[in-house]
């Protein structure tokens, strides 16, 4: 994760990565986006593009139909996506729902990253948060991060897992595909397996780790969005006019009654 304060990244950093990604590459997808009305080709950056590009493996068609479904989910996806300002109220958005937020933040601070972890720690969760979850949010979440995200998906780690660790996969599961239940490990409280994935040492000092506390690395976060409040005007005008795709417009319904065409894969090693 980026530290507070930091920069957008420049353009000639990320090619300096040596990712294989060019120019050149960038310049042809730019050309391709001039081509979709739909899509608000005046606010994608090229980090963007490179985003796209590096996390389908420098597949250009995949990077495409990837592309256009973030853009997508971020127009349908009101509930993640809609009135993402940074304000009096960021903490209780950031209590909410600003892991996406953060993502996106930290991605156009730190460019291209080869790949992410999901870590949840389910320390002091009780059956009574687990009949409090919006099923709805879990499905758009879950699609969202197994089909449209900008980066390459690594896993996804459970620790402190309570005794209730089933309840909470059999609401998932109608919504995880194969490749994320093979990357999905549950760590139960006291256990030390994460480190076979984790240096144990990079965690929050509440899970036995030695970086930083929750609250210390909630309030770089927080100081961080709330200094980079144009990130987040500019992000908000990265939305799909359906009215000018061509062919049918794109709903809800269409998404989750089957996407046509092969979307973005889990990145497995």
């Amino acid at each position: 994760m980026s530290p507070m304060g930091m920069k957008p990244i420049q353009l000639e950093d990320e090619y300096s990565k040596k990712t294989g990604i060019t120019p050149e590459d960038i310049a042809k997808l730019r050309l391709w986006l001039k081509t979709q009305p739909h899509l608000p080709e005046e606010h994608i950056t090229d980090l963007d593009l490179i985003l796209a590009f590096h996390c389908c493996n420098r597949s250009p068609e995949l990077a495409k139909q990837v592309l256009d479904l973030n853009l997508t989910l971020r127009t349908l996806f009101t509930n993640y996506f809609e009135n993402r300002k940074v304000d009096d109220q960021i903490e209780r958005v950031f209590n909410d729902m600003a892991v996406l937020m953060t993502l996106d933040l930290c991605q156009s601070q730190d460019g291209t990253w080869p790949g992410l972890l999901i870590i949840v720690d389910f320390e002091g969760v009780t059956l009574g948060h687990l009949a409090r979850l919006d099923l709805q949010n879990i499905q758009q979440f879950l699609y969202y991060v197994q089909e449209a995200i900008l980066v390459r998906l690594k896993g996804m780690h459970f620790l402190n897992a309570p005794s209730f660790i089933d309840k909470v996969l059999l609401m998932m599961k109608p919504f995880l595909k194969k490749q994320l239940m093979d990357v999905l490990h549950i760590h139960t409280t006291g256990s030390t397996t994460v480190e076979k994935f984790v240096p144990i040492e990079a965690l929050p000092k509440e899970t036995g780790g030695k970086y930083k506390s929750y609250r210390e690395i909630q309030d770089d976060v927080l100081e961080n969005m709330r200094e980079n409040k144009d990130f987040f005007k500019n992000e908000s005008k990265k939305r799909v006019t359906e009215a000018l795709r061509p062919g049918k417009p794109k709903t809800i319904t269409d998404i989750f009654g089957g996407v046509e065409g092969s979307f973005k894969k889990l990145e497995i090693d």
